[in-house]
């Protein structure tokens, strides 16, 4: 992933509604999610959840399909996971990272 693809990601997660129209996208995986579900869920108005469910399809992080009368919004699983690799690549200096419990014993801080 070239890291102007992953700037247009995070600008497309970085609004509040945004996000969380991501993560219900997400939740839902494979079945999918309609617009009206998000609305409901979610409380957006109609106006409003087209123009971010446009950024996001835009940012590559969803995808949608048309079933008879309905959109159906699911997550672009292989950009997420490209994202989700490219925060993660070296993590840690390619050694396996610290749990949190590990991390809490190096630093002498008992949980």
């Amino acid at each position: 992933m070239k890291n102007s693809d992953a700037v247009q990601s995070f600008l497309a997660l970085g609004q509040e509604s945004r996000l969380n129209i991501f993560r219900l996208i997400v939740q839902k995986g494979a079945e999918g999610v309609t617009p009206s579900e998000i609305k409901e869920t979610l409380g957006i108005p109609a106006a409003t959840l087209s123009f971010h469910l446009k950024e996001l399809y835009q940012a590559n992080l969803i995808l949608v399909e048309r079933q008879s009368r309905n959109l159906i919004y699911r997550p672009h699983s292989r950009q997420v996971t490209n994202l989700m690799d490219f925060l993660l690549f070296n993590c840690c200096g390619g050694q396996p990272c610290l749990t949190e419990e590990n991390n809490s014993n190096i630093s002498g801080v008992q949980s």
